[in-house]
């Protein structure tokens, strides 16, 4: 039995609705592990006896988010709840989903198909747990252990390899041996799952406090073989299972492990594109990256923390710090507010202005005065002013040659 808190109490009218129908409902899964963990909740499932067109009687508000697969969308007091009803799985032919899915009016039966104990736990709506495969006691012993049979589970979908040892990292657990020593035997699995929920797995592993532990793991049961631009580099990988510091953004995490990997700047990019990565993260992860190999070899200078922006600047400072080598955060602010300008459209002149002042048509020269001015400004070799900036154009040797 356990107290609910805020969460819990606001999603509580959904389950007596459901009570006051004929019906059972229980909180399931993560929001109750973490429950039992004193851990932040931000959001609760809830599993049903009642069929997804009871449910669909029941509220009037709902949407069909997947609904052949038992889930119902109820919309109640500003907020969305997951409805699933309870159900058994069918084989799994493609290692993802199942070929059929059927429902059920058993708890019980619908916690068995759950991926590990410690995810299949239910709690009514008086904080009574219902545990039938020794969760709490695998918490209680910080364990994480497949449901049943884990060859088993892996068939139905090998993601849960990834995620088991994804949560070996965020909860700082240990791994249960039948369970490892099935991911070790079934590893090559994974190279049936999408590259997309591998990518959402793999993260909150780097992210987790346990990372040392579960990038081990992650190389002992050899699945790193088996995910983008990761299989030649088992030793990296070892060097970076060493490194305990923290990596709490996106950012920080494949910035890190580009560095453990040793891989060229250049090459970054390639590299994220593997993994799927938006062109926005690519691209900053990219001048991150480059941004981290200038500041470990010195100081940043002007141009490097103008190019770089105050927000990766700063990021790269904290893993320089993460690195064990000095880092000044303070000072780093302080030099970035000194720069004559942020950004190029700060320049006090424009193309236009050029063309017009020397009378010239546009071309390739143009673009490169430009840069080359932008560069004087920020060094402080050139005041940002258009009278001065002009003075300076007419006066650049081969400037009347355009």
């Amino acid at each position: 039995m356990i107290e609910l808190d805020k969460i819990f109490k606001e999603a509580l009218p959904i389950i007596e609705k459901i009570e006051e129908a004929g019906f059972e409902a229980y909180f399931v899964g993560g929001s109750v592990r973490d429950a039992l963990l004193k851990k932040d909740i931000n959001d609760v499932d809830i599993a049903t006896s009642a069929f997804p067109a009871e449910i669909k009687q029941i509220f009037h508000k709902t949407i069909d988010v997947g609904i052949e697969h038992g889930t119902v969308m109820v919309l109640w007091g500003g907020e969305s709840y997951e409805i699933t009803t309870f159900r058994t799985e069918s084989a799994y032919q493609d290692f993802r989903r199942p070929d059929t899915v059927e429902f059920v009016r058993s708890l019980e039966e619908d916690l068995k198909r759950r991926d590990f104990t410690v995810n299949a736990l239910a709690m009514d709506k008086n904080g009574q747990i219902m545990d039938y495969f020794e969760g709490q006691q695998d918490l209680s012993n910080r364990v994480i252990k497949a449901v049943g049979s884990p060859q088993e589970r892996f068939h139905e979908d090998a993601l849960r390899m990834m995620r088991a040892i994804r949560f070996v990292s965020q909860l700082e657990f240990t791994m249960e041996q039948n369970t490892q020593e099935a991911i070790a035997e079934h590893h090559a699995l994974l190279g049936k799952i999408s590259i997309e929920r591998i990518s959402i797995e793999f993260m909150k592993l780097l992210q987790g406090k346990g990372r040392p532990k579960g990038l081990d793991l992650f190389i002992q049961t050899g699945l790193y073989a088996f995910c983008p631009g990761l299989e030649k580099h088992k030793d990296s990988l070892k060097k970076f299972a060493r490194f305990e510091g923290e990596l709490a953004t996106r950012l920080a995490a494949w910035t890190m492990l580009i560095h453990y990997l040793e891989i060229p700047t250049s090459e970054v990019t390639k590299f994220l594109k593997l993994w799927k990565c938006s062109n926005k993260e690519m691209q900053e992860v990219q001048l991150a990256v480059k941004t981290l190999r200038a500041r470990l070899a010195h100081p940043y200078t002007a141009v490097e923390l103008y190019h770089s922006g105050l927000s990766i600047a700063l990021e790269v400072e904290h893993i320089v710090e993460q690195l064990q080598f000095s880092a000044d955060k303070d000072l780093v602010k302080e030099q970035y507010e000194k720069l004559p300008i942020k950004e190029k459209k700060e320049i006090q002149i424009s193309g236009n202005d050029i063309l017009t002042e020397l009378n010239a048509k546009p071309g390739k020269w143009l673009g490169q005065l430009l840069e080359e001015i932008e560069l004087l400004i920020i060094t402080g070799k050139l005041a940002n002013s258009s009278k001065e900036i002009l003075i300076w154009v007419k006066n650049r040797p081969g400037i009347g040659e355009r």
